[in-house]
């Protein structure tokens, strides 16, 4: 029923084995098929990043799912480079899981997982519409400079609409549009 155009994935690493803030346990592997499963629906995706405590697992955690996005598999060793220190002392991308004690039941889990598709089936979905131009809301007039009276003040608003680049317009040999007069 609900079929979404695109798809903007936030991939908070709070939920990994180990992080500082986050109470979830997540391996790296576990969080980076999340990835995988979403990829698997070739919709345009936007992956950011989001929460994570544990700054390591965070770069950890990112890095296998940038290998995922590109369908690249990544060794585990990492290779030496000026932070190498911070993953010390084992030097890998995977780390170990966390040992807490997994209390999800697979019957809690299908229950969670039927309960948010029923959400989505009745989600309605946005009518599609036709792309178009929006003209926009501002006008900037000629001006004279010449012409204004130096006594008399403009507000802000006024004052910003009357600046032109000096990158934006020419005249004479930069102008772009000088064959367009001749046309």
């Amino acid at each position: 029923m609900y079929r979404p155009g695109v798809i903007v994935l936030q991939c908070g690493a709070d939920s990994l084995a180990g992080d500082r803030l986050g109470c979830f346990n997540l391996s790296i592997d576990g969080h980076a098929e999340c990835v995988r499963f979403v990829k698997k629906f070739n919709l345009p995706l936007l992956v950011t990043g989001g929460g994570g405590y544990t700054k390591e697992n965070v770069a950890r955690c990112w890095t296998v799912e940038t290998g995922v996005l590109l369908d690249t598999e990544l060794p585990n060793e990492i290779p030496d480079n000026e932070y190498i220190k911070y993953f010390s002392p084992d030097h890998l991308l995977r780390i170990p899981n966390g040992h807490m004690e997994n209390l999800n039941t697979k019957s809690y889990l299908s229950t969670i997982k039927t309960q948010v598709l029923e959400n989505l089936r009745f989600i309605q979905h946005a009518p599609g519409v036709q792309m178009q131009e929006v003209p926009p809301d501002f006008y900037i007039p000629d001006f004279d400079e010449d012409g204004q009276n130096p006594d008399e003040r403009m507000n802000r608003h006024t004052q910003d609409k009357q600046i032109q680049r000096d990158d934006e317009y020419y005249e004479g040999d930069n102008d772009n549009d000088h064959d367009m007069d001749d046309a």
